[in-house]
């Protein structure tokens, strides 16, 4: 199933920050968000993934199909490695976590608790919960944080794998990851500052 956007305008903190959006993602597609710092990138994904509603415009084609990786890794930090993939596993009604243990390089760390590991170690995890959720449409903003140049290249060759499957990615990162995908500059999208007789409307 494709994920349709159409005409999107959203709001942080109650101000208008984007507007008018539209793009369609197929099954075997990535696309690449790009913007500087600061421009919606973030809410845009999270209206997108449905934690937290639009100013105007729609998403279809998204229900109960995406996956979203946030700035945060999501461990739980007492848990080991594989309890933590098999909390996310039995979350979304998945078993096998072993793939995701071996595309991220984990299983020699699988006993280790996740509040132990290095930085680079719990994002590797956290991108790893993606592959538990059978989930078809990965929306995952700046997934490479705190990862060296060899696990950008496992993060990679798994978004690839994902795409030769059928699934899809929406991805907002600065770094090249070497994928055939399209990329969207979000900049042209900045919504216009509100004039003055509709600031206190910004905070209703």
């Amino acid at each position: 199933m494709s994920l349709n956007v159409s005409d999107l305008s959203i709001a942080r903190g109650g101000l208008p920050v984007l507007e008018g959006i539209s793009f369609e993602l197929k099954p075997g597609q990535a696309l690449i968000l790009r913007g500087p710092n600061g421009v919606g990138k973030t809410t845009l994904l999270r209206s997108i993934a449905g934690l937290q509603p639009p100013l105007g415009g729609a998403v279809s084609g998204g229900e109960d199909q995406i996956a979203y990786a946030a700035h945060s890794d999501g461990l739980k930090s007492a848990l080991t490695v594989t309890e933590n993939l098999q909390f996310w596993a039995s979350v979304f009604g998945t078993h096998n976590i072993e793939p995701a243990l071996q595309a991220y390089n984990l299983t020699t760390l699988r006993d280790r608790p996740a509040g132990a590991l290095s930085a680079g170690q719990k994002r590797r995890l956290g991108l790893s919960r993606m592959m538990v959720t059978g989930r078809p449409i990965w929306v995952m903003d700046e997934p490479t944080v705190s990862l060296d140049q060899a696990s950008v290249a496992l993060f990679a060759q798994v978004v690839r794998t994902h795409l030769e499957a059928g699934g899809s990615a929406l991805i907002a990162t600065h770094i090249d990851l070497g994928l055939d995908a399209r990329v969207l500059d979000v900049g042209p999208y900045k919504a216009a500052p509100l004039d003055i007789d509709d600031f206190d409307g910004g905070f209703l």
